[in-house]
């Protein structure tokens, strides 16, 4: 009896692992299509001039928030069919729109089309290391889960009073520290799916997609204020 049963175990190992490999799979598959409706949305909102917050700053802000979690609230609750897929592009066009502000303050400089290429190639960097190590090392970092958590909040709330009080300081200190959380984030998150802690592609490439996107725009932030150069 006891080969037979290190046989079946060795079964359902393989199939576990087979089914982590799928769910990654599928989720980088995925994660690369949303960054279609994402550019789209980025480009039609610059060509538009589109500006989310034209009116009261925080009015806009709370409205914004509102959207994007009834966005998500959706994804969840359709995250094993195809209205799942389909409401995720939907908010990452959303996303795109909302992308499109801080693209326009950008070509607003001289050389703002090699920062835009500056932040995206260190956005890129950075989810390609992190995700290397997530998926060559097997490690679980789900340890980090709560101070992640922590300081996504910290940093929501910092920017929420960075909406009246328009500190420089703070917003750069805000992306900075923006920067390290979500890298952070990209590693943990991927490191779910690699151990088995998230099984559903849609809600993974939800996750990683927020990720990079915040890495994106306070990479560029910051990249702005250091090396923006006007006319």
């Amino acid at each position: 009896m006891q080969p037979q049963f290190q046989v079946t175990g060795a079964s359902g190992s393989i199939t576990q692992s087979a089914a982590q490999n799928r769910v990654l799979r599928n989720t980088y598959l995925l994660l690369a299509l949303s960054m279609v409706p994402t550019v789209i949305g980025a480009v039609v909102g610059v060509q538009m001039g589109f500006s989310f917050f034209a009116g009261s700053p925080l009015i806009s802000f709370l409205l914004f928030l509102g959207i994007a979690f009834g966005f998500m609230w959706g994804i969840e609750r359709t995250k094993d069919s195809g209205m799942g897929v389909v409401l995720l592009l939907g908010f990452t066009f959303f996303m795109g729109l909302m992308l499109s502000r801080i693209l326009q303050v950008a070509l607003g400089f001289s050389n703002g089309g090699s920062m835009i290429a500056m932040a995206a190639a260190g956005t890129g960097a950075i989810f390609f290391t992190l995700a290397t190590v997530a998926t060559v090392t097997k490690k679980d970092f789900s340890f980090m889960g709560k101070f992640l958590f922590i300081g996504m909040v910290v940093i929501l709330l910092a920017a929420l009073a960075n909406v009246f009080f328009q500190i420089p300081a703070l917003a750069l200190t805000i992306s900075a520290a923006a920067v390290m959380i979500f890298s952070a984030y990209i590693l943990y998150d991927i490191s779910r799916i690699v151990t088995g802690g998230e099984t559903n592609y849609v809600v993974a490439t939800l996750s990683v997609y927020l990720d990079i996107y915040n890495v994106f725009v306070s990479l560029l932030n910051l990249i702005m204020a250091f090396t923006g150069e006007r006319d």
